[in-house]
Formats: C-alpha cells, structure tokens, sequence
C-alpha cells in the first residue's frame, strides 16, 4: 500500500544558505584595523584568515570546547594568527582589533539575508512545517537570526557549540530531531554544504536539500545529488518539497 510522504519538520542551516557577510572576511579585517592606525591589505588578510581558520578548526574542532577554549578565545586566537600570517607580528597591538572583531560579528548590519530566505520562511510557517537552526556557529547566532528578524521563524536554534558536536557529526541531527520529537522520514534539511549539510542529514535518515550557487557544480557532487534535491535559490524550495511530498512511500 502507497503512502504520501509527509515533511513535518524542516532543519536549517546558515550562513550562506539564509545568511551572508554583507562584506569579504578581508575587508571586514582591514577597516577594522585601519581603525586602530594598522594598514594590511584586505587580500593578504583574506587569504591569512582562510589558513588561519583551516589550521584551528583542525587542532581544536568545534571550538576548542572539548579542549579547554570558549568559542570566545578561539575565534580571538582566529584572528591573531590571521594577522599574524599578514605579516603582523605583535599580538598587543592585534588584540584589540581581534576584540572589536568578535563583537562586530554579532551585529545585525555585519550580515545580510540572501534574497528569497524570509520569504520561504513564511511559506513554509504558512503550510504548517516547523522550522529549526541546525548550524556549526557559536552561541552569538541566536542574536544575529533576532537582529536580522529571523529568530521568530524557528522553534529552535541549535549550534555546533551547544549541541557538542559538530555537522557532519549525526549526534547534533539527532539532537534536533529529539527536540522536535520527530522521526528522521519526517524532516528534511536544507544546506549549502555537500558534505556537512546534504550528506550529514542523509546519513542519519533524514532527506535533505542542497542550496547551490551560480557557479558549477563539483561534478562528482552534481552526479550523486537527484536533480529534484538541488535548489538554485530559496525560492525552489516548497516546489522541490511538493515533488517530495507527492512521492509514493512504499510500507
């Protein structure tokens, strides 16, 4: 006997699917150290916070929590080590602009809603789906999603940071599933990471959309997601969820 599939839940996540820096990281750095009196070049600061942050979510994933670190620290000593790899040597003189830095990313106008995100939000709240945040980020989340007027979108927030572990990890998809008391056949996920995002929630059970851009697909990363899973913007979502739904579950 057939069956319809029925979504009951929707797990989020973040930055880059309904959230972006309104400004490179690069030049986020450089005008905030020119503040200070420092000149570095957004570029050179880029392409040093990008080695930076590879090499500590490396030696201390997930912030360091199981090591000791806040995510406070960890993203301060993020920022030192970017400078740092800038040529920029003294850690007095970077460690205010690393404070100012931590602060200003909890701000509203440091990010920007990616067109379509309130929009889908609303249609999926209008057909009754519950929504919930499933992001690597640090507890500062909650007051960017508020700031933005996007927290009352969700019946949860849930970070790498509270959860203890980290997406892929499946422990933090089932703790949002455990907090939504609903079953992995009845939620889907939606991400801009292949491998964190579309596999994690997969893994576990649950179905899962990937949130692509404009720019080609890794084609061994377009070969193994169906078509119907992949969403050019926002705006595919509650069709590509019609195509899901009408979908015949075999019992």
């Amino acid at each position: 006997m057939a069956h319809r599939l029925q979504i009951r839940l929707l797990t989020w996540d973040v930055k880059d699917t309904l959230l972006r820096l309104r400004h490179p990281v690069g030049e986020e750095y450089a005008t905030k150290a020119r503040a200070h009196g420092l000149e570095v070049e957004a570029a050179t600061l880029g392409h040093a916070f990008r080695q930076a942050y590879r090499t500590q979510s490396h030696s201390f994933p997930n912030y360091g929590l199981s090591q000791g670190l806040t995510s406070r620290r960890w993203w301060l000593d993020v920022v030192l080590h970017t400078f740092h790899l800038a040529g920029v040597r003294d850690a007095q003189t970077v460690a205010p602009i690393a404070e100012r830095l931590y602060e200003d990313f909890c701000k509203p106008c440091t990010w920007q809603v990616l067109e379509g995100a309130e929009a889908t939000l609303r249609g999926c709240r209008e057909r009754g789906l519950r929504l919930a945040v499933v992001s690597n980020f640090d507890h500062r989340l909650e007051d960017i999603l508020r700031g933005l007027g996007l927290r009352e979108h969700f019946d949860f927030v849930l970070t790498s940071e509270a959860a203890g572990w980290p997406k892929p990890d499946p422990r933090i998809f089932h703790e949002a599933l455990r907090l939504a008391r609903v079953d992995p056949a009845g939620a889907a996920h939606i991400g801009d990471s292949y491998h964190c995002d579309y596999k994690g929630a997969l893994a576990v059970g649950m179905h899962s959309f990937l949130v692509v851009g404009p720019e080609p697909l890794d084609p061994a990363v377009k070969g193994s997601v169906p078509q119907e899973c992949l969403l050019p913007s926002l705006s595919h979502l509650l069709p590509a969820l019609d195509c899901l739904e009408g979908s015949p579950l075999e019992l």
